[in-house]
């Protein structure tokens, strides 16, 4: 990358933040929610059905409609008398929580990552952290939100069917830990793919367990899914469940190998323990791909700070590649790890082997 090739490259990252901030904006005020329900508005229009003021409304909806997001009916009309509408494929992308294309979430949770920056300079000097509390309510149902779609789509019909004694398994009726569980969609998804699974979240973060409890109501699965605001190391189940999972969190974790040994002691001798994490390369590649260059823009901004804000701590960050994860499992007695055959361009799935003589 030369000298020119580098300051568009950062020309375009400020066009970006300000996009991802702009967005933000839309979101959290219901503008783009308010265009999509209410077809095109004027400024005055969407300014009165979102309570905001009508000069900032003006000015948003020409910027987006300037960055691409909006449509306007005739840009030379007097200000006051143009109507703006946001396209029903921009809709998808922006307000619809059930899409696997909604990314206004992400754009919350970097945001989020963001506004810790004078935190992140100061955790960088002391070889500090910045907990997980920290980071506010944006990052935590950012990060849910984003997941959602995933679980709710995938989980049952794309991931789990790819392992057929998995699914065998949870179709029988299985009892399910689901460690790490935050707001509780990956719990729920596997309720509502397998109506006989019962499922047991646990979550140190009350605030995210609260939010499950009333996703699981909602969902109509409260009566099969539990939620505990604890650790699951404290749970008396040992050999109690056929299925153990978590989802996305072990790199998150301050002390992983101790949480992979309880996932260890709560699975039952022949129970199937299962670890979703990022997609990342199997080695450090030098220049990465767009996928490993989020993945360290999450460790930068978010997993490496909470992970450091616990002492002790193995200071992970996100992009933990699949040999870290063996180390770990070895380490916390298991005889081996699986990568399980799921297609997924963001997540990779392990299957940890249980030690042989604990077989039954």
């Amino acid at each position: 990358m030369n000298t020119t090739e580098l300051s568009q490259r950062l020309f375009d990252a400020v066009l970006g933040a300000i996009d991802m901030w702009s967005v933000y904006l839309g979101e959290k005020l219901g503008l783009y929610v308010a265009l999509a329900e209410r077809g095109p508005l004027t400024s005055a229009e969407l300014a009165a059905a979102t309570q905001i003021d009508p000069r900032y409304a003006t000015e948003w909806l020409e910027q987006q409609t300037v960055t691409g997001f909006l449509e306007v009916d005739d840009p030379d009309l007097p200000g006051d008398r143009r109507r703006y509408a946001l396209p029903a494929s921009h809709a998808e992308v922006l307000t619809d929580p059930d899409s696997l294309n909604y990314l206004a979430p992400f754009m919350r949770l970097t945001t989020a990552a963001g506004m810790q920056l004078p935190a992140l300079v100061e955790a960088y000097r002391t070889g500090g952290g910045i907990g997980w509390n920290q980071y506010g309510p944006d990052m935590r149902t950012g990060q849910a939100e984003m997941n959602r779609p995933w679980f709710l789509r995938a989980l049952g019909t794309q991931w789990f069917p790819a392992v057929p004694e998995l699914d065998q398994r949870l179709r029988a009726g299985a009892r399910v830990a689901d460690i790490g569980c935050g707001e509780g969609w990956s719990s729920i998804a596997m309720a509502l793919a397998y109506p006989d699974a019962v499922v047991d979240g646990y979550d140190l973060d009350e605030p995210s367990v609260q939010a499950a409890r009333a996703h699981a109501e909602q969902a109509g699965v409260a009566g099969r899914v539990t939620f505990v605001a604890g650790d699951a190391a404290a749970a008396d189940r040992d050999g109690g469940y056929e299925v153990v999972t978590a989802f996305e969190c072990i790199h998150d974790l301050a002390r992983p190998v101790d949480v992979l040994a309880t996932m260890r002691r709560l699975a039952k001798t022949d129970g199937q323990v299962i670890v979703m994490d990022e997609r990342v390369a199997e080695r450090f590649p030098g220049p990465g791909d767009d996928i490993e260059r989020v993945m360290y823009g999450f460790s930068l901004l978010i997993c490496l700070p909470d992970g450091r804000s616990h002492n002790p701590s193995a200071a992970t960050g996100t992009v933990m590649r699949p040999d870290t994860l063996r180390r770990y499992a070895d380490e916390a007695g298991f005889s081996g790890v699986e990568v399980l055959p799921i297609d997924n361009d963001l997540w990779r799935f392990y299957r940890l082997q249980l030690p042989a003589e604990a077989v039954g």
